[in-house]
């Protein structure tokens, strides 16, 4: 039978292999300036009970891979339900994930190791990803007592940066995905946004080449003074 360990400093109850686990996570890599095309990055998408990031939970995460400048189909996080800990809302609705889903997923410590594991060191990005990032950290704290430093890059953001004079009205995903005649194959559902908001991901890494900005350091760097541009206008 396996045992329990408790983590130090009052954290959450883990088994022995899963500290293990934990302990074997690679740090972050640091943004450098290889070029897009040599840059492993994981997008994910995941759905939740609601939008509070302090109280809401993480119902499923899906996940794939950019590596070569190529979706990678073969290697890719399927959904994976996690079982709440808390009662939820009757929003799960909208994400078509029935209640008997959810009571018989994976327990959230074993599918978020699963998750970081699938991971390991490479930057993460998201379709609004200040969201993504917030609920994917305190899911991670709660769970695993693990502090999430991976950098997040978020496409909502890189596409009106790189497309300051053809974009939507709106800035949706489903506008972006629109305005450049990308099919959606189903919405609300973790695996299909994270595949779409990839495929958005690749168009816009193109553009980003074609402008000179051909590595991750480079979009940073770009973003950060788009954003106080941003900002400046706002004042």
């Amino acid at each position: 039978m396996k045992m329990a360990w408790l983590r130090k400093r009052r954290g959450p109850l883990l088994e022995l292999d899963q500290l293990q686990r934990l302990e074997r996570l690679p740090a972050p890599a640091a943004a450098d300036s290889r070029p897009l095309k040599e840059q492993r990055m994981v997008v994910l998408d995941l759905e939740t009970s609601g939008l509070d990031t302090r109280r809401d939970v993480v119902l499923s995460i899906g996940a794939v891979v950019i590596e070569d400048g190529a979706i990678s189909m073969r290697n890719q996080f399927e959904c994976t339900l996690l079982r709440p800990d808390q009662a939820v809302s009757e929003s799960v609705l909208i994400h078509g994930i029935a209640p008997s889903a959810l009571a018989s997923g994976v327990a959230p410590a074993e599918a978020l190791l699963s998750f970081m594991e699938f991971v390991g060191d490479s930057p993460l990005l998201a379709f609004h990803a200040a969201f993504d990032q917030r609920m994917l950290a305190r899911a991670l704290k709660d769970s695993l007592d693990y502090k999430l430093r991976h950098p997040f890059y978020d496409v909502a953001e890189l596409a009106p940066m790189l497309c300051p004079d053809n974009r939507p009205r709106k800035s949706g995903l489903d506008d972006w995905t629109g305005h450049f005649g990308l099919q959606i194959l189903q919405r609300h559902h973790a695996s299909a946004d994270a595949l779409i908001t990839a495929e958005l991901a690749l168009i816009l890494f193109s553009k980003a080449r074609r402008q000179g900005l051909d590595s991750l350091l480079a979009l940073g760097h770009r973003l950060n003074n788009w954003r106080h541009r941003q900002q400046a206008q706002m004042i």
